[in-house]
C-alpha cells in the first residue's frame, strides 16, 4: 500500500477513536452515592438561604421547588440500602438538619399567618430550638488531616449551633477550624495513647460549647 493510503488510514482511526472518545464523554453516568450526598447537603444550604429571603420579604413566594426537590432527594437516599456505614451516618445527619429547618420555617410561617413579625418569630424559634439542643454531633476514630468531608461536618454543626444561639462566627473559617480539629486530634492521641477521639457539639443553657474527648 502507498504511503499516502497508509497515511489517510491512519488519520482515519485516529478521528474515529476522537468521535468515539467524545461520544463516551457525551453520556452522563448516574451520580454516585457520594456525590448525591453533597448535592443534598447544598441544596440543604441553599434552601435556607431561600426561606431566609423569603422570610425577610425579599421573595414573594417561598422557595417550595426546592423544598420538594430536597424532600424527594431525602427519600430517594433514606431508602437506598447499598448505603455504606459512613454514608448512612452522613445521611442521617443531614436528614436531622433538614428536620430542625423545617420545624423552624413551619413555626415560622406559622407565626406569619398569625399577624406576628416574621423576623422576630424566626429568631425567637431559633433560641427556643437552640436552647432545647443538647448534644449537635459526635465523631470518633477519625483522621483528621485526611477525612476533611466529616471535620466540615463537625464544622458545619458548630456554625449551627453558633448561628442558633447568637453567637459570632466570623472568626472561625473552616481552615482555621480543620488545623485545631487535627492538631488536638493528634496531640491527644500521643498524649492518652489512644486510638480515637470524640469531638461534640453541645448546647447547654442556650451557649454552645466544643468538646473533646480521648477513648
Amino acid at each position: 500500500m502507498p504511503i499516502r493510503d497508509n497515511k489517510l488510514a491512519r488519520l482515519a482511526q485516529e478521528r474515529k477513536a476522537q468521535q468515539a472518545r467524545k461520544g463516551n464523554l457525551a453520556v452522563d453516568s448516574p451520580p454516585t452515592v457520594d456525590e448525591q450526598l453533597k448535592r443534598l447537603d447544598d441544596d440543604i444550604r441553599k434552601l435556607k438561604i431561600e426561606f431566609d429571603i423569603y422570610f425577610n420579604g425579599a421573595s414573594k413566594r417561598p422557595p417550595y421547588d426546592t423544598k420538594n426537590r430536597v424532600e424527594t432527594m431525602i427519600k430517594r437516599l433514606g431508602d437506598d440500602r447499598t448505603l455504606t456505614f459512613a454514608q448512612r451516618y452522613l445521611y442521617n445527619t443531614l436528614a436531622s438538619r433538614y428536620t430542625a429547618f423545617r420545624e423552624l420555617w413551619r413555626r415560622t410561617m406559622q407565626g406569619r399567618e398569625e399577624g406576628r413579625d416574621a423576623a422576630a418569630a424566626m429568631r425567637a424559634t431559633a433560641r427556643d430550638e437552640a436552647s432545647r439542643v443538647e448534644s449537635h454531633e459526635i465523631f470518633t476514630g477519625m483522621d483528621a488531616h485526611k477525612d476533611v468531608a466529616r471535620v466540615r461536618q463537625l464544622y458545619d454543626a458548630l456554625i449551627e449551633a453558633k448561628t442558633k444561639c447568637g453567637e459570632p462566627t466570623e472568626d472561625l473559617s473552616f481552615p482555621r477550624f480543620h488545623h485545631l480539629v487535627a492538631t488536638k486530634t493528634d496531640n491527644l492521641k500521643e498524649r492518652l495513647n489512644c486510638d480515637s477521639v470524640r469531638f461534640s457539639v453541645d448546647v447547654e443553657g442556650g451557649r454552645v460549647s466544643f468538646k473533646v474527648k480521648g477513648e
